[in-house]
């Protein structure tokens, strides 16, 4: 196994690439592929776990809407919306912006460019 200081994605058999059917997020000088709410890396001889880092880009801080949906729509598992690993916590995915739940409505965490 090729030496990296990634966290290793286990056992995973998938093969991600263009037209894989997972959602491609260009992320620093390469690509990731959002895989059951994990950012994957394809790295030589394994997929590396990575995650959206908090920057000025993808900040993480409270904003007042978010917007893209309809006001009362609700982040969570199955909701719609792939889930994005971001900093400590997770956000999802909508029209290219990364939402985060946060009370009673979401703030946006910045976006991501999808591939």
């Amino acid at each position: 196994m090729s030496a990296c200081n990634e966290p290793h994605h286990a056992n995973h058999q998938h093969q991600h690439g263009p037209g894989c059917g997972h959602t491609a997020i260009k992320h620093g000088d390469h690509v990731d592929y959002l895989h059951d709410g994990h950012l994957h890396h394809p790295h030589g001889d394994h997929v590396d776990e990575h995650k959206i880092e908090v920057s000025s880009v993808n900040p993480d801080q409270c904003t007042s809407d978010c917007g893209g949906h309809e006001s009362g729509h609700v982040h969570g598992p199955g909701c719609g919306h792939e889930p994005v690993p971001h900093g400590d916590h997770v956000d999802y995915l909508v029209n290219g912006h990364l939402h985060h739940p946060h009370g009673d409505h979401c703030d946006d965490h910045g976006s991501v460019e999808i591939s």
